[in-house]
């Protein structure tokens, strides 16, 4: 069997508990062709980049895969039927990573700064992971130290 990633965004109108259902619907929808899902993640309730049928905001639900094509292909089916899905993506991937995804991770990551792990050893051979924490330089000008007088608009039109 092919391991696949599918990602649904769900109408923001539905409640938690449909949201379940849904995700329960396709679920079984894969179990009932030979497939099963080993990892199911709810993202939540997320703002959009552009308007989908009207809508700025939508549920996220994204689910790990091993199943065959054809209960992909059942299960994508019924995601076009279903009213409550606005969109859907799924594709092949090689492995199935048990992390949580990067999604999940963002959410704590909303700080404005940024966090490099890097591993490596130490002097006596053992195993290290340092965490370094980026800030802005004193040097860099921020956007409140930048006037209206350093930028150059061309305004006139030829």
């Amino acid at each position: 069997m092919a391991l696949y990633e599918n990602t649904l965004i769900a109408r923001p109108d539905i409640s938690s508990q449909q949201i379940e259902s849904l995700s329960e619907q396709f679920q079984e929808i894969v179990r009932d062709n030979g497939g099963q899902v080993a990892k199911t993640e709810y993202w939540g309730l997320r703002s959009l980049t552009y308007k989908i049928k009207k809508n700025r905001k939508g549920h996220y639900l994204h689910m790990q895969l091993d199943a065959p094509a054809e209960a992909i292909h059942e299960m994508e089916r019924n995601m076009r039927i279903s009213e409550d899905v606005m969109r859907y993506l799924t594709i092949k991937v090689n492995s199935l990573d048990p992390e949580p995804s990067a999604a999940m991770m963002g959410k704590s990551s909303k700080e404005s700064k940024e966090k490099i792990e890097t591993e490596g050893t130490d002097e006596t051979g053992k195993g290290v992971q340092k965490t370094e924490t980026l800030e802005a330089s004193p040097d860099t000008p921020s956007e409140d130290d930048i006037d209206d007088k350093d930028v150059n608009i061309d305004t006139e039109s030829n």
